[in-house]
């Protein structure tokens, strides 16, 4: 995992010392959990023996307000476990991999300003473009992705916002004692640039992503692209949609060559506590490359089972549909809460059928704070990969207490 003290947090330092006298006592500060325990099962026909991994994460922190809009955060993250799976930092090659290394880590440390029209943050910190497609923090993982990096938002109107931010480390959740050293951090020269504006129920979006990593050039790419989600009521239904497009090419320092094409069309409808929805996502491959999302959430796409963490070369057509809802008592402000999806995976570029996967989780609200989940999903191999079949039991409690 990321070392506690890092070269880099001088910066942080620095921006600590530029805050006005006036702003140097804290006005608020409160203590801030999340403490979750987790059982994972993972069957891979490659592998003679199943993965369990044990785990338990407590992440913690302080954050504290400063008058005049001054504000930040101090949070650490340690994880505990069992050494029956692949965690990518244990060297158990022989199982499958549960990428939930054990160790602690400083996860956030970061200071920011936020007035009435504009906000910005620097350092060590969480961040969240959209629906994490392209930008994200891999909240699924035991240890999440954070990136050192310097963050500004600006609302000029009350419909628009305006956001950029400059990333030059990120901290993946493999860890720092993971066996690839680029799967630990990556130093990065990485400039993100977004633009929502938001009316009704609608919201239209344009972003660039210019990424340049200086570990790994062939990562190094630029992304554009727009995106419209909404929904409008319909006699006793509601329909929704999402629809995004974007082009990727090669950026910065990579010596590859590439044009790879984004899309995804997602029509829903809501009868009551059930939604329903189609998906239609595509990334582009020619053969010899493929559209990456490597700063993305990637569990959240294309299927639980996370056979396409890196997109094939050959491109990936994801179409699948979904169904999900609430059902019961309210409890601790929530419901209980139910998803199934049936994904058919193929190639972009040729005819290859690469699997289907089905996936479903049921959560349930326990006392406030608290809540359990149960969530499975079974790959079926075509031509890509093995069959494989996940498990995952959880229970987490979360909450904050006001100190001063």
């Amino acid at each position: 995992m990321s070392k506690p003290f890092d070269t880099r947090i001088p910066l942080l330092l620095l921006c600590v010392a530029a805050l006005p006298a006036q702003a140097q006592a804290p006005s608020g500060l409160s203590l801030e959990w999340d403490l979750r325990a987790r059982h994972e099962q993972v069957d891979d026909d490659a592998f003679a023996n199943a993965a369990r991994a044990d785990t338990l994460r407590l992440r913690a922190g302080l954050r504290f307000a400063f008058d005049n809009g001054w504000n930040g955060l101090l949070e650490g993250e340690g994880v505990a476990g069992n050494n029956h799976y692949n965690s990518g930092a244990n060297g158990r090659t022989d199982l499958p991999a549960v990428i939930d290394p054990r160790g602690a880590e400083l996860n956030q440390a970061w200071l920011g300003w936020k007035g009435a029209r504009g906000n910005g943050s620097l350092g060590r910190q969480r961040l969240l473009f959209d629906n994490q497609r392209w930008i994200g923090n891999v909240g699924w993982r035991q240890n999440e992705q954070t990136f050192d990096a310097l963050a500004l938002e600006f609302a000029p109107g009350k419909d628009i916002v305006l956001r950029y931010a400059f990333l030059d480390r990120v901290h993946r959740v493999n860890g720092d004692d993971a066996i690839d050293p680029l799967a630990r951090e990556r130093k990065l020269s990485t400039h993100l640039l977004h633009g929502a504006y938001k009316r009704g129920a609608q919201q239209w979006s344009g972003y660039a992503w210019l990424h340049k990593d200086r570990d790994a050039a062939t990562a190094s790419a630029s992304t554009y692209g727009l995106r419209w989600t909404g929904s409008m009521p319909m006699a006793k239904t509601k329909f929704g949609w999402t629809l995004e497009a974007a082009q990727q090419r090669d950026h910065a320092n990579n010596p590859l060559h590439f044009s790879h094409t984004y899309w995804l069309l997602e029509p829903a409808l809501t009868v009551r506590d059930i939604t329903a929805r189609a998906g239609w996502e595509h990334l582009g491959g020619n053969g010899r490359h493929a559209l990456q999302t490597p700063l993305a959430t990637l569990h959240a796409f294309n299927g639980w089972a996370d056979k396409f963490l890196v997109t094939p070369v050959n491109g990936l057509e994801d179409r699948y549909l979904g169904v999900g809802g609430a059902f019961g008592r309210e409890r601790a402000g929530s419901r209980q809460a139910w998803q199934l999806t049936w994904h058919d995976y193929r190639a972009d570029h040729g005819s290859s059928r690469y699997g289907r996967e089905w996936d479903a989780s049921w959560s349930v609200p326990l006392a406030k704070g608290l809540s359990g989940m149960l969530k499975y999903a079974d790959y079926r191999a075509d031509r890509y990969a093995r069959d494989t079949r996940k498990l995952w039991l959880q229970i987490e409690y979360k909450g904050s207490h006001r100190i001063e």
